[in-house]
């Protein structure tokens, strides 16, 4: 089963772990990592902006990205939020192999 990296920026801390709670709880993702403090630039409105934020990277299963991506939509606070999907590509099989058995019902 083709697993994924999703990587989501989220306003702060508090933001990312209740996304990362809420879909592992609900086994969306087998486990999230939230990597705090990250400066941002990018184009809002027409101009450059430059924000604080935290990152959160998530591991799935690629047939749930898309209900993962709606959860994620649920719970963000943003307008529009960061949320890209990477294939993992190998590793470790046994860490891949709990990926897929965490995100089973």
């Amino acid at each position: 089963m083709p697993l994924r990296l999703i990587y989501v920026t989220c306003e702060n801390r508090e933001e990312a772990l209740k996304i990362a709670n809420e879909t592992v709880k609900n086994r969306l993702a087998a486990c999230a990592n939230i990597i705090g403090d990250i400066t941002s630039v990018y184009w809002w409105d027409g101009t450059i902006q430059e924000g604080q934020e935290v990152a959160l990277i998530l591991k799935t299963r690629e047939d749930l990205t898309e209900k993962l991506t709606a959860k994620i939509m649920e719970l963000h606070s943003y307008t529009c939020p960061c949320v890209v999907a990477f294939p993992i590509e190998g590793g470790n099989s046994a860490f891949l192999d709990w990926i897929e058995s965490e995100t089973r019902s």
